[in-house]
């Protein structure tokens, strides 16, 4: 599952949804879900906070509504904020944020929600309701990247790269050759930031690198 990429290097970050049985045994699976979507659109800092707020958000539907409740989820971009989706067809269960006591059994899901997402509410319609939270995120734009400085640094790099044809000899006096090996390893460390922003595993990259390098003559 990866992130689909614009012609100008920018992740297209599509609207997704899963239609499901709402179950208490499916929501370990869709938390694995969210974690592996998250990481496919280079958003690992709102992997926990986003699993959290799928499972309250479910075992909302079915503790409220009934086991078995045809339900859908939903992950899509809100500006730069991660927003989660979960509908069904119950318009009249509202969800109500109440204070609960600390030995309370139940009750501490939309607290959780409250909590933890930047904000949430409820949408009606003629025959669903959506209840969703939003998660805020260091993006710049929806199809942005996260990352900070390395990554800029990274993709400045690898513009660079496109528009270099070919390397100038540098000084090799043992000086420059240090400094060099520090900009060496500062540019690996960005590129595996860079991998890492756009949904691929820094260990998979390299060790398909290492191969490639001692492959080459």
């Amino acid at each position: 599952m990866e992130g689909d990429m614009g012609e100008d290097g920018c992740m297209i970050r599509r609207p997704w949804e899963l239609p499901f049985a709402a179950e208490a045994q499916e929501v370990a699976g869709l938390r694995r879900i969210v974690r592996l979507h998250l990481k496919a659109w280079g958003l690992p800092r709102q992997m926990g906070t986003a699993q959290l707020c799928v499972s309250e958000l479910v075992s909302n539907v079915v503790r409220h509504v009934g086991p078995g409740t045809p339900t859908s989820l939903r992950l899509l971009m809100n500006g730069t904020y991660l927003r989660i989706e979960v509908r069904d067809p119950d318009c009249e269960n509202l969800p109500t944020l109440i204070a609960a006591t600390p030995d309370a059994e139940s009750g501490r899901g939309l607290a959780l929600v409250d909590a933890m997402a930047d904000r949430w509410g409820v949408l009606l319609g003629s025959d669903r309701k959506v209840t969703w939270c939003e998660i805020a995120t260091d993006l710049r734009t929806p199809n942005g990247h996260t990352g900070g400085t390395r990554v800029t640094r990274a993709e400045a790099m690898i513009s660079l790269y496109g528009a270099v044809a070919s390397p100038r000899a540098i000084d090799a006096s043992r000086l420059a050759v240090a400094v060099a090996k520090d900009a060496a390893i500062d540019v690996i460390v960005d590129l595996l930031h860079w991998m890492g922003a756009h949904g691929y595993d820094p260990d998979d990259v390299l060790d398909i690198a290492t191969a490639r390098f001692e492959s080459c003559p």
